[in-house]
Order: C-alpha cells, then structure tokens, then sequence
C-alpha cells in the first residue's frame, strides 16, 4: 500500500477510533486496516495505539505522528488544488505594467488578447518603477536587470540601441563615422526616471567598451520628446530599436555606427514572487516569452 494510503488509513483509525469504524469510512474491511497499522507500526519501529479487547487510544508516539500526518495530507491537498487551479481555464482581470515605449509589445499582446478571450488586461504605460506588489500589479514588462527578491522574472529576450539623426540635420552636420566623431555633435540623451542617472550610449570596439564624455544638449525622462528633436535635426540621441523602428523605416530617422554598438538592452517579465503562479499569470508569462522575439 502507498505510503500516503497508509497515512490517511492511520488518521481515520485515530479520528474514528477503531479498525472496523475506520474500514467503514474507508471502503475496506477491519482485517485490512488492522494490518496496515501493524505494517505501518513496524516501519516506523513504534507503537502508535494502545489496545484492548473494548478500547483503542493513541500512544504519545502516535499523538506527535497524527499531527505530522495531518500536516502532510493538508499540504499535499493544496497542492493538489493549486496544481488543479494551474490548468484551469486561464480568466479574469490581468493587470499589466509596461514601458512607455511599450508600442513593441502590442502586436504580440493583441495575439495573446486572441488566444485569451476569457482576460480582460488593464495597461499602464509608464517609465517610473512601479512597486509590483504594494500597486497591486500581476505582471510587469521593463528592461534591465531586476534586484527586487520579492519577485520572479523571466527574460523575453535582447536588443541593440539604435544611434539615430534626421536626414536634415546629417546634411547640416555630418555623419559621424566612428565614436570620437560624436564629440563634435549635438547629441541628446534619456534620463532614468527612478535614478536620475543619464542613459550610457552602449559604444564598442573590438569587443571592448568605448567611454566617451559625450556632449549633453539635451535631457529627457521618457524616449518621445528625444524622438520628436531627432526628427526635426536638433541632434543625435541613442534609442532602443522598438521606439524608432516605424521613423527609421520611413526615412525620418537614419540609423548610425551600427558596427560599434551591441546587444545590451533585455526585456524581462516580473511577477510578484508566490508558491504558484494563477492560470491568467502562467498563461501571460508563458505568451510573451514564447512570442515576442518569435521572429
């Protein structure tokens, strides 16, 4: 008989008080139980009941092991029910933060939208770093690393920073053609919202980081404003490639020193940190890593 049967026969003949009332509860005969605690009794080296021909009641070994026993059996029930709740039909209210330049993610999120009918996603777009749990947030999409224990997070996938100027002001200016050249240019930078700090342009070469003390025309918390003077040639600024992709494809933008830039930016999913995830959680985890860098 399986161990966790013989738990469960040992916590009926505890609660019921005999082999026969708990073989009734069971569906088995008083025989049978009586050996499974016999059977039980031996393996543990214990005696878990004193009897007699009219009385059964608990040794102290028995006491302190019906506890373990009720603990376990309580444990390994809700796990069966989360587990149970884990490939139920994922539904309800989704509650999702994503960047401000989150327009990359729409596409695959319209798919997810499809495949998930019964999830009703509520968006917020914004660069600040969001508190997951105290805001009350499922998931959250951001790039960089994630320092916070209280959650889980799962990587989506990489990109390469796009350094971009207009048409116009490349005409004015010049092309810059290799690092050094951005000394002499007018370039605009993000700012972090949450540390201030200046975003570094992610320059190499020959596998090796190009620090530069580039000139600072102009600051911005968020990528528009940046975008909004890259095209109409007040400067060079350095973007991730989903805020440019439609202004590089149509001409307003032009993409620069390509060959000294490198994968650095990482899009990571964040959900707060629980013995399991919910079926609209696991479902949306497993969507957006699946799909959003598919292509």
């Amino acid at each position: 008989m399986d161990k966790l049967g013989t738990l469960s026969i040992f916590i009926q003949v505890a609660e019921a008080g005999s082999f026969v009332a708990a073989g009734h509860r069971l569906g088995l005969s008083g025989s049978a139980v009586g050996k499974a605690i016999a059977r039980l009794e031996d393996e543990m080296g214990v005696r878990l009941f004193n009897r007699s021909t009219r009385s059964m009641a608990l040794t102290e070994d028995g006491s302190f092991f019906l506890d373990t026993c009720r603990r376990i059996q309580s444990e390994f029930e809700t796990a069966q029910a989360q587990l149970s709740r884990s490939h139920a039909t994922p539904r309800g209210q989704l509650r999702v933060s994503l960047p401000l330049a989150g327009m990359l993610l729409m596409p695959t999120i319209s798919d997810f939208m499809r495949a998930y009918p019964l999830i009703n996603l509520d968006l917020d777009f914004t660069d600040r770093l969001v508190d997951v749990i105290e805001e009350g947030f499922d998931a959250v999409i951001r790039t960089g690393d994630v320092k916070d224990t209280r959650l889980m997070s799962r990587k989506l996938g990489t990109f390469r920073h796009r350094i971009v100027a207009s048409p116009e002001y490349l005409g004015t200016h010049g092309r810059p053609e290799v690092p050094e050249d951005l000394l002499g240019h007018r370039c605009l930078h993000h700012r972090y919202a949450n540390s201030g700090r200046l975003e570094p342009w992610p320059l190499h070469r020959d596998g090796r980081e190009v620090k530069l003390d580039l000139p600072v025309t102009t600051v911005a918390s968020t990528l528009d404003p940046l975008i909004f003077l890259a095209e109409r040639a007040f400067g060079i600024t350095c973007l991730p490639p989903f805020a440019v992709s439609a202004e590089l494809a149509e001409g307003k933008l032009v993409s620069l020193l390509e060959d000294y830039l490198r994968e650095t930016g990482t899009f990571r999913v964040l959900w707060p940190t629980n013995r399991y995830l919910s079926p609209k959680v696991r479902a949306f985890v497993d969507f957006m890593a699946a799909n959003l860098f598919s292509e």
